[in-house]
């Protein structure tokens, strides 16, 4: 990879209710399609700051307790994605930012495939980073 070459870096939220379904956003750019809270890590910032800062602006609230999963590479369109299962306040009022029109919360049956292994990476978290390419 050349000096001049564009590579991606993000953190994202892994958040999961009491029933282990998965919080999802419904993004309004792009392929406009559903994704975990987060994006990119800033130049200067590191992955902590960006996960606080991303879900803050994505969700209104502050996440709690992140806990490092994983690091993913997406071959598709060549980004790494550090996710971090993370929590939210029981009584948390999310509001949405205009990067997003809708929240769901869904079954990991409902997921894509990288999406459900990704869940299935922090809800079976046994203490060592994982790294997959997808």
């Amino acid at each position: 990879m050349g000096i001049h070459d564009t590579f991606r870096f993000g953190a994202h939220a892994m958040i999961f209710n009491h029933e282990n379904q998965v919080l999802l956003l419904k993004r309004t750019y792009g392929n406009k399609g559903w994704s975990l809270p987060g994006g990119a890590v800033d130049p200067g910032e590191t992955i902590h700051q960006a996960l606080f800062r991303e879900c803050k602006e994505e969700l209104g609230i502050d996440v709690m307790h992140p806990i490092l999963i994983g690091i993913y590479y997406h071959s598709k369109i060549n980004t790494q994605a550090a996710i971090f299962r993370c929590e939210i306040p029981e009584d948390a009022k999310i509001v949405l930012s205009t990067e997003h029109l809708d929240l769901k919360w869904f079954d990991l049956a409902a997921l894509s495939e990288s999406q459900r292994i990704r869940a299935e990476d922090a809800l079976h978290f046994q203490g060592q980073v994982l790294s997959r390419t997808f």
